[in-house]
């Protein structure tokens, strides 16, 4: 090796276990926090603009902006405890074994300080708000980073159940931030989000399968195998788009949310039969993911766009 190569060799070691802000960022998984932060401004657009909810005045979007700041803020500092308390078990699995958590690049005193101040200034930014949005941030925040990380991934095949409930918080979250109570609009954007992650997450699970074996997570693809929860994932499918269609039934929407909501869970459940048939699960799981995100991205942003222009049509 010349010395070029060996000093840049060198060089790529000292960086590697220096913090840097990009390791924070990952630390805080920011795919999680964009996804959270889209359905907590879901809910609180949705309940902005019901004929009985709207509110009004300069405040409105500050109050949208607090509301999801503070609700991106306590789901970050869930998942930095989440990797605090999974680091010895990320080290087992090639995905994860080189995040800072895990190779110590972000100490664990640090770990726990920034997740500490993430969540301190996420639940005083709800409490600004009312009090029952705080209330719901710091459950979120316990069934997610003790009851969920520390028992149930651990050691149950429930895990994933129990994990969608702090889950499908954030449009819990955003709806009673402008209302502070929860009726039935708000329930059902929070059983869309509940009913959508395990699907999702098994998804996830098939495709990684032996990395979750080896690190010792008692996934129901690991425990059950494939085809039992490709069977699960079709009926939360299927009843995902039901609850979809009672949407109209609370929220002023037109019919155009309607056919999409059917068309999307359509797709949805054709892809899920076919995983039944599928040559390589491993492939077949990965669409599934991506799809996921697609189903669930267009469901919120179509139910937002088609509740404004119902609101403005109104006016």
């Amino acid at each position: 090796m010349n010395s070029n190569a060996a000093q840049t060799e060198q060089s790529m070691k000292h960086n590697g276990n220096r913090m840097t802000v990009k390791d924070f960022i990952i630390l805080a998984k920011p795919g999680i926090i964009i996804s959270n932060s889209l359905a907590a401004l879901g809910g609180f657009w949705i309940a902005w603009l019901q004929p009985e909810r709207t509110g009004g005045g300069p405040g409105i979007f500050a109050a949208m902006a607090v509301a999801m700041i503070g609700t991106a803020l306590v789901m970050a500092s869930s998942t930095v405890f989440n990797n605090f308390f999974d680091r010895g078990m990320d080290a087992k699995m090639a995905r994860t074994r080189t995040r800072a958590s895990v190779t110590g690049r972000i100490p664990p005193p640090v770990m726990i300080l920034y997740g500490t101040c993430l969540g301190a200034c996420g639940f005083i930014m709800l409490a600004s708000l009312n009090v029952l949005t705080a209330v719901l941030g710091l459950l979120a925040f316990l069934l997610y980073a003790v009851v969920y990380t520390l028992w149930f991934k651990r050691q149950s095949v429930w895990s994933t159940f129990v994990g969608s409930f702090p889950g499908a918080a954030p449009p819990l979250i955003g709806y009673c931030a402008l209302t502070g109570y929860i009726d039935m609009p708000a329930i059902l954007l929070y059983a869309i989000m509940f009913l959508w992650q395990p699907p999702h997450f098994w998804a996830i699970g098939i495709r990684r399968k032996e990395e979750y074996r080896a690190a010792g997570i008692p996934l129901l693809p690991i425990i059950k195998g494939n085809r039992v929860t490709k069977i699960k994932m079709l009926r939360y499918i299927a009843v995902l788009t039901a609850v979809s269609l009672l949407v109209p039934l609370y929220i002023d929407v037109s019919p155009f949310y309607t056919a999409s909501a059917l068309l999307l869970g359509a797709i949805w459940l054709y892809r899920s039969v076919k995983g039944f048939q599928a040559a390589d699960d491993t492939q077949w799981s990965k669409g599934m993911f991506f799809y996921s995100i697609v189903y669930f991205s267009l469901l919120f942003l179509i139910l937002m766009a088609d509740s404004f222009i119902n609101a403005v049509l109104r006016t």
